[in-house]
C-alpha cells in the first residue's frame, strides 16, 4: 500500500516550479548522475546505450544523457515543460508524454533509466518503480536521487521539518508561512525507501560522491573540504544527508568501475 495520500497529478510542473528550467544547475545535476551511471556500469560512455529521464520536464537532463551517447527519450506529463524540450533538444531526444506507471516501452527493454527527485511527486509511487522494473533490461540500472522524510530543510519550499508532518499539520504550515495552500510532495522514511525499491539490487553512493566530489562533477552542492573527511565520519553523518545517490540494478549486480576511496555500499 502506497504512503502517499491521494492528490491530482502536478500537470504543468515547469510552470510552476521555476529550478526546473534552471539550465546551468539542470546540466550540472545531469553531469553528477552520468557520472555515477558510469562508475557503476563500469563504462566509459554511454555510446550504445539507451537511457530513459522519467520526470524529464524541460528536457536538460535528457539532453546530456543524449550527449554522452546514449539513445534517449524523456518522458512527462508536463506539457509546458515538453514543448521546451522538443523545441531545444528534439532532434537529439524523443520526447514523449507519458506516465510513469505506464511507460511506452517494450519489456526489458531499455539499459538505463534515470528517476531524479521525482518520486514524491507522483500520485503512485509504487506502479512508478514496478514499470520502470519491467522496461529494464537484465543488468540495467535505475539512477536515483531520493530524498527522505527526516531531510531537516524542506528542498521545494525552504521550510524546516515539513517533510516530517502529517498531512493536515504541513498544510497548515504552508498556509501559515505563505507558501501555498497544501503541502504536495510526499516523502518515505529511509526504511520505506528501501521497501519501495525491494525489487532492486541498490548500492548507495552517497558516500563515495561527498567524499569524492571532482570525479562525480558533484561541486555544486557539495564542498571540496568533504574530500578530505575520513571516510567513517562521513558515514556517521549520513542520516543528515537530505539526498540519497543510489543505482539500483534489475538482478543481482555490483558497481563495475574502478576503486574508489569510499566504495558505495551496498543496501540490499
Amino acid at each position: 500500500m502506497s504512503e502517499r495520500p491521494e492528490r491530482e497529478e502536478q500537470l504543468a510542473y515547469s510552470e510552476s516550479m521555476a529550478k526546473m528550467l534552471d539550465e546551468q544547475a539542470r546540466r550540472q545535476k545531469a553531469a553528477k548522475l552520468i557520472a555515477v551511471v558510469r562508475h557503476a556500469l563500469g563504462v566509459e560512455s554511454l555510446e550504445g546505450l539507451t537511457a530513459v529521464d522519467v520526470g524529464c520536464s524541460a528536457g536538460f537532463i535528457a539532453d546530456e544523457l543524449a550527449l554522452a551517447g546514449a539513445a534517449t527519450t524523456g518522458v512527462d506529463i508536463d506539457e509546458p515543460g515538453l514543448a521546451k524540450a522538443r523545441a531545444r533538444f528534439g532532434e537529439r531526444v524523443d520526447f514523449r508524454l507519458a506516465r510513469g506507471e505506464d511507460l511506452p516501452f517494450g519489456d526489458e527493454s531499455v539499459d538505463v533509466v534515470v528517476l531524479n527527485h521525482i518520486y514524491e511527486h507522483v500520485v503512485d509511487p509504487e506502479a512508478v518503480v514496478a514499470d520502470i522494473h519491467r522496461v529494464l533490461r537484465p543488468g540495467g540500472l535505475l539512477y536515483l536521487g531520493v530524498g527522505h522524510r527526516f531531510q531537516v530543510i524542506e528542498p521545494h519550499h525552504r521550510l524546516p521539518f515539513l517533510s516530517w508532518l502529517p498531512q493536515r499539520a504541513a498544510d497548515r504550515y504552508m498556509r501559515l508561512t505563505g507558501k501555498g495552500t497544501e503541502y504536495y510532495e510526499h516523502y518515505y522514511t529511509p526504511r520505506g525507501l528501501r521497501r519501495l525499491f525491494a525489487a532492486y539490487d541498490v548500492w548507495d553512493y552517497t558516500l563515495p560522491v561527498l567524499a569524492d566530489p571532482a570525479a562525480f562533477s558533484a561541486g555544486d552542492n557539495v564542498p571540496a573540504w568533504a574530500a578530505r573527511v575520513p571516510g567513517r565520519v562521513l558515514a556517521a553523518g549520513l542520516p543528515l544527508v537530505p539526498t540519497y545517490v543510489w543505482a539500483a540494478f534489475k538482478g543481482a549486480a555490483a558497481p563495475a568501475g574502478p576503486a574508489l576511496r569510499v566504495p558505495p555500499r551496498h543496501v540490499g
